[in-house]
C-alpha cells in the first residue's frame, strides 16, 4: 500500500513540474523571445537596437514579441521625448530572473555546439 501512495505521490510532483514547465515555455517559447531578452540583459535598447542585434527579426514579429514580454511584465516600455520620439526597452526585475536560466541554457548550447563539431555524441 505505501509503494502505491508513493507512486500516486511521484505522478503529483510529475504533473505539478510538467504544469510549471509549461507555463515557463508558454511565456518564453518561440524563436525570438529568449534572444529579446538575452539582448536586454545587457542593458536598456531602443527599438532600432534590438532589431540590428537579433539577425532576421522583422519590425512587426519585434513589435509583437515586445507587447508580450510587456503585458507579462518582463520589459518595460520607455516612451523618450526626442525628436523624432524613441522608444526604449529595458527589463524589469522580474525579467532579469530568467537571466540565471538563460545563461544555462547558452552554455549548453555552446557544449552541445562544440560536440557537434569535435563530432563526439
Amino acid at each position: 500500500m505505501e509503494k502505491i501512495k508513493s507512486m500516486v505521490e511521484e505522478q503529483v510532483d510529475c504533473s505539478k513540474i510538467l504544469f510549471a514547465i509549461q507555463d515557463a515555455l508558454d511565456l518564453i517559447s518561440g524563436k525570438w523571445k529568449i534572444k529579446v531578452i538575452s539582448v536586454l540583459l545587457y542593458g536598456k535598447k531602443n527599438f532600432t537596437d534590438l532589431q540590428k542585434q537579433i539577425d532576421g527579426l522583422g519590425s512587426k514579429m519585434l513589435s509583437k514579441e515586445l507587447q508580450d514580454l510587456e503585458i507579462n511584465g518582463l520589459i518595460t516600455r520607455t516612451v523618450n521625448i526626442t525628436k523624432p520620439i524613441t522608444v526604449s526597452y529595458e527589463l524589469t526585475a522580474y525579467g532579469h530572473t530568467l537571466e540565471p536560466i538563460i545563461k544555462v541554457l547558452a552554455d549548453w548550447g555552446t557544449e552541445h555546439r562544440h560536440k557537434i563539431k569535435v563530432g563526439d555524441l
